[in-house]
């Protein structure tokens, strides 16, 4: 499972957890403004419980794009025909 969807989930779940005891509290506000403190206080929590998925859930992202990234200059040096990986100038053309 990658580290993104593990945090995601996380969050998801911290979420459902909070917002299941905000309605568990004998509150005299609307059922939206419990939901709205449980998203503000499940995020809160997340920023502090979940550094360790957030940060592995980082790594994999900028990786990822890096990837991308390399690859794209890998097409545009095959497309433009260099063997140097695109490091052409327009006076070669």
């Amino acid at each position: 499972m990658s580290a993104l969807l593990k945090y995601t989930l996380a969050r998801l779940g911290l979420f459902v957890l909070v917002a299941a005891g905000m309605y568990a509290l004998p509150l005299d506000v609307s059922p939206l403004l419990k939901l709205m403190i449980a998203l503000l206080v499940s995020a809160g929590l997340a920023f502090v419980l979940l550094k360790g998925l957030r940060e592995e859930a980082s790594v994999q992202a900028v990786g990822a794009a890096q990837r991308r990234t390399e690859k794209r200059e890998r097409l545009r040096a095959a497309l433009n025909g260099d063997d140097d990986k695109g490091e052409s100038t327009k006076a070669d053309q």
